[in-house]
Parts: structure tokens; sequence; C-alpha cells
């Protein structure tokens, strides 16, 4: 008699999943050679639904073990035949989630050990608007700033962080909850959520530990008080005046 029915066998592995695995790989393949990236490093995991302009490639900078998952988008808003410095950084040890889509004018850096979850926007610039003669889409990109995500950072499903003007700057080890809006920089070692999104849970270096709120708005302000002599009848008669 068998040890095991059928039934509690352990299913293999789809088998049309294999061809698509190898698909993967020799697009990765492809990418690996014919794209001109300012720099690559290694074990670079490129799904093939991404959409990634060739002509642009030479602005881009990938470290070693990036992972861009399904129908991530990396845009580069500059024209092909411009030569610079890379726009868009990403360090060693990336994941960028499905759908998430990264578009820069200026400059967006991620640091090494970034996470970005699924559908994540970072964008450093914005439409312009404010011709009303003229539509939206004819107005073209703001001049935008310059974003930096510090070391670390892990970006949660559905969050967009946009930058207009100046530089956005998150601190090492923060953490952005799902659909947060963040349009200005944070400290290190925060957990950040709303929109707007602001700190709601942060780490204190002297109790070592995560404590709830703002670190600034947490301090006590010591406001002095001016004592003045009441005046009213009740008040000069309890005085003996």
């Amino acid at each position: 008699m068998a040890l095991f029915h059928r039934r509690d066998r352990i299913p293999y592995e789809d088998p049309l999943s294999l061809v698509f695995r190898a698909f993967r790989k020799l697009y990765n393949i492809w990418v690996n050679a014919t794209y001109p990236f300012a720099s690559r490093g290694r074990d670079l995991w490129i799904h093939y639904t991404c959409e990634l302009d060739r002509s642009t490639a030479h602005r881009i900078r990938l470290g070693n073990r990036v992972r861009l998952r399904d129908d991530t988008r990396l845009q580069v808003l500059a024209p092909p035949e411009e030569k610079g410095e890379p726009v868009i950084v990403i360090d060693d040890s990336i994941g960028i989630g499905p759908r998430a889509t990264i578009a820069a004018k200026n400059y967006i850096h991620l640091e090494r050990d970034v996470v970005c979850g699924q559908s994540v926007l970072i964008m450093d610039h914005s439409h312009a608007h404010e011709d009303v003669t003229t539509p939206i889409k004819r107005q073209g990109p703001t001049e935008g700033g310059r974003i930096r995500i510090g070391q670390g950072c892990f970006i949660g499903h559905g969050a967009a962080i946009l930058c207009d003007k100046g530089e956005l700057v998150l601190g090492r080890n923060c953490v952005v909850a799902a659909n947060a809006l963040i349009t200005r920089s944070f400290p290190p070692y925060c957990l950040i959520a709303g929109n707007p999104a602001r700190v709601v849970q942060h780490f204190d270096p002297v109790q070592r530990v995560w404590v709830l709120g703002d670190a600034d708005a947490a301090r006590t302000v010591s406001i002095p008080i001016k004592m003045t002599a009441c005046r009213t009848p009740s008040c000069r008669k309890g005085q003996g005046l």
C-alpha cells in the first residue's frame, strides 16, 4: 500500500511558468548587452514588462543586485541626445515593486537597501499649470527639484514622493506608510503616514525606543507666565484690600 495518496502529493510548478522564466532570463541578457547605462552592477534583474527607454539609458545608473519588478517605469525627462550626469541613481540591493514609477528631470537617488512597494510614485517635478489659457498637457513640466531617499528606507504600497522645487530628503531607515503623500523632507528613523504626510512615530536615541509623535513636537516648551494682581472686588476682598 502506498504511503501517500495521490491527492497528498505536492504539485509541481506549472510548466508554462518555466517558459516565462526563460524569457525573462533572455530579456535580462539582452538589456545588459545592449542598453548603454551610465553604469550597471552585477546581478541586475529587470522584468520584461518594464518601461525603460534605451535612448535615455545613459542617464541611469544601476548598482548591484537591483530588482525591477513587472510594469516598473523608469522615465528620464531629457532629450535623448543630451549628455550629462545620471539623473536616476539606484544603489545596491534595491527592490522596486510592480507598477512603480520613477520619473526624473533633475536628480533622484535611492541609496542602498531601499525597498519600494507596489504602485509607488517618485517624481522630482510636476506639470506647469499657471497659464489658464493653455491646456495643462501643453505647458510642460516645472523646473522641479531633487530627491534623495536614505539608506534602508521602506516605501509602502501606493505612496507618492513629489518634489516640485528645492531638495527633498528622506533620512535613513524611514518607513513610509501605504498611500502616504510626501512633499517635504523628514529626518532619519521615522514612521511617516497620511496625506499630507506627518511623523506618527520616531526613534528616541536617548531612551533607545520608538515613541509616538514627532520628535520636535514632543519637546516640552517652557513659556514664562507673567503674574499680575487681580483687580476684581472679590479678589481685593480676599487679599484684604
